[in-house]
This record gives C-alpha cells, structure tokens and sequence, in this order.
C-alpha cells in the first residue's frame, strides 16, 4: 500500500511563502502534507500537476457569507477562484448575538441589507435563526459542511445592539456598564474560537432604512476596551473600516488600538478616484507602525473597486428618476419591454439626476468617465477614450444615451461596470504601488454581500492573470500574488496550519493551469432563498482545488465532497 493518499505530480510548486518557484512532487497523507520533493514513489492517487502551478489554497480575509452560510453548504462565487478559507463578520455586520424578538432579528437583517446589499426577502427566508448568543452561533456553522473552512469575527454592531439595544442602535455614547457587558461578551466569544472584533466607522455603511450603522462615530475608548480584551486574552485581531480617504485622515486611531491590543490590527485601503487622496503619506505611517513592533496591514482589492450597473440589478444610472422608479417592480421581461418604448426612454433621460440630494449613490451610478463595458472577457483596467464617457463622445451621443441604450440590449439587458474607486487616472498604476507594500495583503472581494451591485470574490484569479501574467508595466511575481493571499493572509488571521506548501501543514492545494486561467464574465443567477438574484462569476484554469486532501473541485465543477467546516481560532 502506499505511504501516501494523493501525490500531485511535476508541477511548479509556488509555496506561498514568496520564496522562488521550483518544481516539485507534493505527497499528502490523512489531510496533511508529508513531502515535497522530485520523483516520490506513487500515491494511492495521482495528480498529473505538469505545466501547471501548484499553490496553496487561497485565504480570503474580507468575506460576508454570515447568512449563507447558514442555508448553503457552497460559497460561491469564492469557490470558483481557489478560496479554500474564508472569514465572515468583516466591517462589524453580522447575525449574532441578536435577541430573539422579532424586531432585534429585522434590524440585523436591515442593517445587513442595505451596508452589504442582501436582500430583506433572502434573509428573512433563509436565516434559521437558531441561535441568540454569538458562541450558539458558531455551534450552529459547526455542525455543518462546506466546500471551504470558514472563521468568524464577532461583528460589533450587533454586539452593541445586544447589549444596548435601542440606545445602540441610535448610536448613542455607551456606559462603562454597557462597555463591560460587551467586553465580557467578546471574551466569550474569543473563549469559543471567534477571530477577534470587525467594525466599522463608515458613513458609507448604512441599513435600508438610511440610518448609519450603529458603530459609526463609536468613541475610541469603546474600541480601546475590545483591544483591552485582546491583550488580556493574548489572541485575536481587530478588522476595521474608516474614512481614511477624506482629507487631513491619518492611520493615529487605528494605530492606538494596534499598540493597546499588541494584536494584528487589519484595515481597507485604497486610491479612491478623485480629490486629495493621500494614500502615500498613510502607507509612510503603516510602515511607521509596523517598524514601531505593531502589527498593522492593509487590505487592497487589486482592481478597481467596481459596481455592475443594470436594470436588472440593484443599480443603475437612472434608478433614481421618476419613471424608473415606477416601472422598477415589474418582471424583468416587461421591465426592459417599457424600458424600450421610445417615449420612456425620452422620460427616464430628461428627470433629475438625483431628487433627494443626499443620496450619494444617485449621483455616483453617473460617473461615466469612470464606467465601462466589460465584454465577455472582462477587462478591468480600460482607458478613458474607452469610458462610457469617452465611448459616447465618439458615437456623438450624451454618456447617459448611450449607457441607456447599452443596458436595453439582448434579452436580459447589457451591463456596465463602475470602477467606484482605485481608478484614478483611468488605470491601476496607484494600485500597483500600494501592491508593492510589505504590510499590504490582497483581499476586500466582499464574497456573499453586494449580491445585486458588485463581483469582487474573483479578485484572487484577476491578481494572478493582471498582475502577473498579462500587465506590461508594473507586472508582479506569481509569487509575491500567491505569498500575499495565502500565507500573508492566513498568518495575519493566526492560522499558521495553512497558507503554505511545507511539510505539516494542511493540505489545501490548488493546481492552476496560468497559461489558461481566465475570468468569465458576470453573470445574474436567481439560486438565494425566495428567489433572490445575485450576481456569479467564473473561472478557467483551475484544474484541482483541494481542501485538507479532499478535492472539492476539478476543472471548475464541485466533485460533491464538503470537507470544509467552521475553524475555531486556537
């Protein structure tokens, strides 16, 4: 009998840790690998990995399936892009605790609505509601399957709901006994294998109803006593979202709660598209901070942070106007069949941008010199003669013409892509150099939110095929992409068991053919609970995805193995 399950076989081994290439056999027994190296004798199977590179499983850091997984066991779209490990509760939503009335379960669900774009009807069909407390919760993910592990944050705007109820949910300033109450219920939860503590200080971040998440503006020394909590605990990170982007922002609140915690501290970065962005000054005070002994990194999406556009979707340029409004309930078939009606097109293009100015989203959907046609093969860095702006202006139409007329096509109607940040300057030449950071780690695809406006989770194929075999200028190494989404991420989260090809550590292995990876292009599917729509994306080239041993997918197609189940943090 053979000393091994599976041996994968001649292939590039690109070992996570950033080191160089080489080519090698890797030997996997009882979930684990047990050797690396040429010509090992047979495995009781074989994987035939020639011409291809072999990588460990990638570690998506920035996902929000809280609630689907609770109704599927596949976490898709991330599964179709080399995610072996994925964490939930990011930017401080999530779905526990929360008390079990029913108004406490429908402001979690609101809340999570409108910050992640999940549909009310999804949720409130999906959501088994089996649990209160966070660490029922995690018992409750623990005793299902997936095709990925999965690791929780303890989100801390329901924390805060939990604890505070209405007085949290309006924001009001929390007491010292408010402050010990959830301090001891994050202690709870670190007990249980929670990660650590997401939140978020975003104005962006808002529920259905328009109401700020309850953790915007949450004073410092709130945050200050979960770092407290860290540090007495000795483990876990703390995940945050702040407006660094607006002017005179600095890195000062986050970097206090690194020194105070002495744990890893991880947050979103990026270009933005317009105004004073000072995204080079805040990477002089992250590498500052990490000189300092802190452990601070920041999360970038490789690409341009991008909305689909479409009359389909949760979005378009004209989802504000009167007419549209009006015809936004009907069934996508007679939707696009009134849509296409000459003088509701006349109607729709003559109304008002935006009728309730402080909807920041109506106006952003018309930021046509930063909005494009992606294709069948999606393109996601296009200059700006290619914009919708630049495309109309040759044609000798208004933008808003012709990104009516492009939405109307075919027979579910086209879709535009809105790269909403990282897109300065029509390219990602300023995402390269943040991309260049030691203390930058790829991730924010935001996999199971934004269902209706964005399709991100495939960010992991578009580092491998953009930065590091297709881009001219700025390329970057396989390795350093690999390195920055497996060992880099699964080391910033504390599961030193993954993220690299050495001997001991878990076996979740992808076997990539890079010479044909590829993106699909985005696609509408109706497969949530009540029916709900959400937007897919797929890959070629993924030959083997493997999670501890057990492959879970081959050539892009699930094999019906679930190996993956809820890690709890040591």
């Amino acid at each position: 009998m053979s000393a091994f399950d599976t041996v994968i076989r001649g292939g590039t081994v690109v070992d996570g840790t950033g080191a160089e290439p080489f080519v090698a056999d890797v030997a996997i027994a009882e979930g684990r690998i047990v050797a690396i190296g040429p010509d090992l004798p047979a495995g009781a199977n074989e994987v035939d990995a020639r011409g291809r590179i072999v990588t460990p499983g990638f570690v998506d850091v920035h996902t929000h399936y809280d609630g689907q997984v609770t109704w599927d066991n596949r976490l898709s779209p991330s599964s179709y892009h080399g995610v072996t490990t994925a964490v939930i509760g990011n930017c401080g939503v999530g779905f526990a605790p929360c008390r079990g009335d029913e108004a406490s379960r429908d402001a979690m669900v609101r809340l999570m609505e409108g910050v992640e774009d999940i549909p009310h009807p999804v949720l409130t069909e999906g959501l088994p509601w089996t649990w209160e407390t966070f660490p029922e919760y995690l018992d409750f993910l623990a005793s299902r399957p997936y095709d990925m592990d999965i690791a929780a944050y303890v989100p801390h705007a329901p924390l805060r709901v939990y604890v505070m109820g209405q007085r949290g949910a309006d924001r009001e300033p929390a007491t010292a006994e408010d402050i010990a109450e959830m301090c001891r219920l994050l202690d709870q939860a670190l007990d249980q294998g929670a990660l650590g503590i997401a939140t978020s200080r975003s104005l962006f971040h808002r529920s259905s109803d328009g109401k700020a998440i309850p953790t915007y503006q949450a004073a410092q020394a709130e945050l200050l006593a979960f770092a407290e909590v860290l540090r007495a605990k000795g483990k876990g990170v703390f995940q945050i979202v702040e407006d660094i982007h607006v002017p005179g922002a600095s890195l000062d609140a986050m970097r206090e709660l690194a020194r105070t915690s002495g744990r890893p501290l991880t947050f979103s970065i990026g270009t933005g598209n317009t105004g004073p962005y000072g995204y080079p000054r805040l990477l002089d005070e992250l590498a500052a901070a990490n000189a300092e002994g802190l452990v601070m990194k920041g999360q970038l999406m490789p690409r341009g942070i991008g909305m689909i556009l479409g009359f389909e979707l949760t979005l378009n340029p004209f989802y504000t106007t009167a007419t549209f409004a009006s015809l936004s309930a009907l069934p996508l078939p007679q939707r696009l069949e009134q849509l296409r009606r000459p003088e509701i097109r006349a109607a729709i293009l003559s109304e008002p941008v935006d009728p309730d100015p402080a909807l920041v989203l109506g106006r952003a959907v018309r930021d046509f010199e930063h909005m494009f046609l992606l294709g069948d093969e999606p393109d996601y860095e296009q200059p700006p003669e290619r914009s919708i702006a630049g495309l109309a202006k040759a044609a000798g139409v208004t933008p808003e013409e012709f990104a009516y007329d492009v939405m109307i096509e075919g027979e579910n109607g086209g879709l535009l892509y809105l790269a909403m940040a990282n897109y300065a300057d029509g390219s990602l030449d300023a995402v390269g150099e943040i991309l260049s950071h030691p203390d930058v780690v790829l991730g924010l695809g935001d996999g199971g939110a934004h269902v209706g406006t964005i399709c991100d989770a495939s960010f992991s194929t578009f580092a491998l095929t953009h930065w590091a075999r297709d881009r001219q200028r700025g390329r970057k190494t396989v390795a350093d992409m690999v390195h920055r989404m497996t060992q880099a991420t699964a080391r910033l989260i504390g599961l030193d068991d993954r993220g690299e090809l050495a001997v001991g550590k878990r076996a979740d292995i992808n076997v990539i053919d890079l010479d044909r990876l590829a993106l699909g292009a985005p696609q509408v599917c109706h497969d949530l609970p009540a029916g709900g729509r959400r937007l897919i994306q797929r890959a070629n080239g993924y030959d083997v995805t493997m999670i501890a041993g057990e492959i879970v997918a081959r050539g892009g197609n699930p094999t019906g193995a679930l190996p993956g189940r809820l890690v709890r943090a040591a």
